[in-house]
């Protein structure tokens, strides 16, 4: 059985990819999810963000760089990887909150999964903290926006 799927073996069985020969580069990814805001909702972050339960913000930039941190315990066939850097970007536009997650480490694999992860985190941990002021939160769109390192060079989703 031939197959373009690293995460397979010859006979189809997952497994997870060996990068001991890949040489190491510095890589980035940067991901974004975005939260569609009920008006009670964007009222509490117009505010700054501050609930009972902590800041809104704060605490789901926190748990995003931890997401990304993580990854590799959360997603089955992703490597443990030393991140170099994480930033979680959150910025309330309209009705919307966009958040965006870069992560960047040199290594001998990519880092698309820890940063959509991130992303994807910071999103579910808005929808936590806000539940209480509504259930009409919408998580909507994630995405790799961009990619750079190793051998498939760089992707920019973002033109």
């Amino acid at each position: 059985m031939t197959n373009d799927l690293t995460h397979l073996d010859p006979q189809g069985n997952a497994r997870m990819v060996d990068v001991t020969a890949k040489t190491a580069s510095t890589r980035s990814a940067t991901a974004r999810s975005v939260v569609e805001l009920p008006p009670a909702a964007v009222e509490v972050l117009a505010r700054g963000g501050d609930t009972r339960k902590g800041n809104v913000l704060q605490v789901a930039r926190i748990a995003g760089i931890q997401a990304a941190k993580r990854t590799w315990e959360l997603i089955p066939l992703c490597h443990p990887l030393l991140l170099t850097g994480i930033d979680v970007d959150l910025v309330l536009e309209g009705d919307r909150l966009i958040i965006t997650a870069t992560v960047r480490c040199t290594g001998p694999t990519g880092v698309e999964m820890e940063a959509l992860t991130a992303a994807s985190v910071t999103a579910l941990t808005v929808y936590d903290m806000l539940k209480a002021v509504s259930h009409d939160l919408v998580i909507t769109r994630t995405e790799l926006l961009t990619k750079t390192g190793g051998k498939s060079g760089v992707i920019d989703r973002t033109q």
